[in-house]
């Protein structure tokens, strides 16, 4: 076989990538719960025509998945988040390349946390990086500051840049596809992970959750976590938002208990949340920083 039809049935491969999945699925973060490996990522899924999801293994985590949005139009490229590292990255961009001979335009920093943004280097020089000002001092590479909203006209499609409220970070951006419904949530929503909260907003994060679910969404795509189909996905957003007031209620009983800090995991109660993804990881800095907002120490 020529390399022209081995090229051509790549192409193929990907654009044919299944629209979200409608099977029910494992209720799980953790890609070996459903019986996957490594091997099998990075994976695109087509959300809409032109729009897709891409997972990766997340380098540090390893069971879990880094996911990005990407959006093709006949004037370019936009993808929301980037990869851990500059090898995920160049393998994100050469998958691109397949689903488009259109050039990447712009890149949407979601969260500055370095497993999505690690490997921006690897990104083409021309890229134009959207950050939100908190975030913008911490990146390798200069980007355009967005506090509240910018609209962004590429190819005919509008996509919004949206800044929700302080949740995981206090510079998280989302983006939003007004004609397809579909709201990129970043770090904002992870799917049945155990929110890590470590630098999070608890009170805030709540409520940033709730405005995102005011928006007129059909499917929200979540930054950590598998993307399932759009009626699984809008149901666990709901549950994340539960997760996080969970984890608020937890940590609000245990201060006023004056229980240490350092033995409040063990005290805690998460209910179903306890045997989320990653849970054992994230529990103790979630009760950290409900302490912390308790306290008054969070600005």
């Amino acid at each position: 076989m020529n390399t022209t039809v081995i090229a051509l049935l790549a192409v193929a491969s990907l654009q044919a990538a299944s629209p979200a999945r409608a099977q029910s699925p494992v209720r799980t973060g953790d890609i070996t719960v459903r019986g996957l490996t490594a091997a099998d990522f990075p994976r695109i899924t087509k959300l809409a025509p032109n729009i897709y999801g891409y997972e990766q293994i997340d380098p540090s985590k390893r069971t879990v998945t880094v996911n990005n949005l990407i959006v093709v139009t006949s004037d370019g490229v936009l993808v929301a988040e980037g990869q851990g590292t500059v090898e995920h990255v160049k393998r994100l961009v050469d998958d691109i390349a397949k689903l488009t001979p259109q050039p990447i335009k712009y890149v949407v920093v979601g969260s500055e946390h370095g497993d999505h943004t690690g490997g921006d280097a690897a990104f083409p020089a021309s890229v134009v990086f959207f950050a939100h000002p908190f975030s913008a001092p911490k990146l390798k590479r200069p980007a355009e500051t967005v506090a509240d909203k910018k609209v962004i006209a590429l190819g005919g499609t509008e996509i919004d840049i949206l800044f929700l409220g302080r949740a995981h970070t206090g510079g998280d951006l989302e983006v939003y596809l007004p004609r397809e419904k579909i709201l990129f949530m970043s770090e904002v929503f992870s799917n049945r992970i155990f929110p890590s909260m470590a630098n999070g907003y608890p009170t805030e994060w709540v409520q940033t959750l709730k405005n995102a679910e005011a928006i007129d969404a059909n499917l929200y795509v979540p930054a950590h976590g598998f993307i399932d189909s759009a009626p699984v996905l809008r149901e666990e957003e709901r549950n994340y938002r539960l997760a996080v007031e969970q984890i608020i209620a937890e940590g609000t009983r245990l201060h006023a208990r004056q229980t240490p800090i350092e033995s409040a995991t063990a005290s805690a109660n998460f209910g179903v949340y306890d045997n989320w993804t990653r849970a054992a990881n994230n529990a103790y800095a979630a009760l950290n920083r409900v302490y912390m907002e308790l306290d008054g120490r969070l600005k």
